[in-house]
């Protein structure tokens, strides 16, 4: 009887960037196996427990796992030095990706995200598509404007008395965006009034995905510290579109990647990223396939048994 790959990590490390960050990076499954690179949503939530491996057959699959900068055992956090957030950029990300392929001798692999990490997984594939072999991407977002401004300002409509409180406690100036106020507070402000701030944009995080019949909130899912970082990350991104060009630049260039083999899975009940966003990339992406799942958000059982079900018709192709 064959033995089944365990789950635990093959091996692991940190990767000590030119400016002095530390990627953490690890592998499981089978070092003989077709690569993949799975992204993490967030930004900030980090690759936690490791559930992200029972997506992934670990007999046909080499799975690397990386803790985007700043978050998870990735060095320094952001938590204890705010001031690393002006070199963590989606650019920078994709470098720390490069390196991790380079350190570990891999030519081309599957990239798969979900949430943020869609995001991840687009930006670096128009960077590098002759690294990319395909994507299997959940909960499809591109961090446009667009975006950022729906889930900051539009979703008043839908909950408006969070939405209050949110901008209530946002602390913003005159002109200022609220995504745009929480962010600088979380990246200047004092311990106490950053851990403040990061309770209320996590509850409103929390809010804005409550639609979901698979929802738990997100102090569920975070301790203190690991609240705090995904707040402070996901502002500093979402205040910055991104940090792509024009706030647009994943669906303006999505062309230039339509050759690369792709499955799009998204929840028909995300109101967080209307299905719309994974929509008009799958228009303009001719290698794409679109799969809507009727009953879910951001996410859940069957979005994620349909990506196990994708990966293992990708795991045939090597």
């Amino acid at each position: 009887m064959t033995k089944e790959p365990s789950r635990e990590p093959l091996d692991s490390g940190l990767l000590r960037m030119r400016d002095g960050a530390e990627i953490y990076w690890e592998t499981s499954g089978n070092p003989r196996g077709k690569p993949a690179l799975y992204l993490h949503g967030g930004p900030g939530s980090g690759l936690r427990s490791g559930s992200y491996r029972s997506h992934f057959d670990l007999e046909r699959y080499f799975l690397i796992g990386i803790d985007q900068r700043g978050c998870g055992r990735s060095r320094p956090s952001v938590n204890e030095a705010p001031e690393s957030l002006q070199a963590n950029t989606t650019q920078a990300l994709i470098e720390d990706i490069e390196a991790v392929r380079g350190h570990l001798g891999v030519a081309r692999w599957l990239v798969s995200g979900v949430s943020w990490g869609t995001t991840l997984a687009l930006a670096y594939a128009l960077a590098h598509p002759d690294r990319v072999t395909e994507l299997a991407l959940v909960a499809v977002t591109t961090t446009s404007r667009e975006e950022v401004d729906w889930l900051t300002e539009g979703m008043g409509r839908v909950f408006p008395e969070a939405w209050l409180r949110l901008e209530a406690e946002s602390g913003r100036t005159a002109g200022e965006r609220i995504v745009e106020a929480y962010a600088r507070r979380l990246a200047t402000g004092e311990p106490h009034e950053r851990q403040a701030a990061a309770r209320a944009w996590n509850a409103w995080e929390s809010v804005h995905i409550s639609l979901d019949p698979n929802w738990t909130p997100i102090e569920s899912r975070f301790d203190e510290a690991r609240g705090l970082a995904f707040a402070t990350l996901v502002t500093h991104y979402w205040a910055n579109d991104g940090f792509l060009r024009n706030g647009d630049e994943i669906v303006s260039r999505i062309a230039d990647i339509g050759h690369i083999p792709a499955m799009l899975i998204h929840g028909r009940r995300d109101i967080s990223g209307p299905a719309i966003i994974a929509w008009r990339l799958h228009r303009s992406w001719p290698a794409s396939r679109l799969h809507i799942v009727e009953s879910e958000g951001h996410g859940g059982p069957e979005s994620f048994a349909m990506l196990r079900a994708a990966l293992d018709a990708f795991a045939k192709v090597r």
